[in-house]
């Protein structure tokens, strides 16, 4: 499960990074390296990323269940 979990944060980091990008700057780095915003490669890094945020979620409760173990 470790490896899914960096996979997972790697990419919820590039979509921070990217999201970061359009705010202060409005440059999409995705849609320029893969062809577009409508690019089907770009579409892909999007999914992607939007799923690793979704499994991000499960993530909160990994967090809790540690801190109560660590309080035993």
């Amino acid at each position: 499960m470790r490896t899914m979990d960096f996979i997972a944060l790697l990419l919820m980091i590039i979509g921070a990074i990217n999201w970061g990008l359009i705010g202060f700057f409005q440059f999409d780095l995705v849609a320029t390296l893969f062809g577009g915003m409508d690019g089907w490669l770009s579409r892909i890094i999007y999914a992607l990323v939007g799923l690793a945020g979704l499994y991000g979620l499960s993530l909160f409760g990994k967090i809790d269940n540690e801190s109560v173990r660590r309080t035993e």
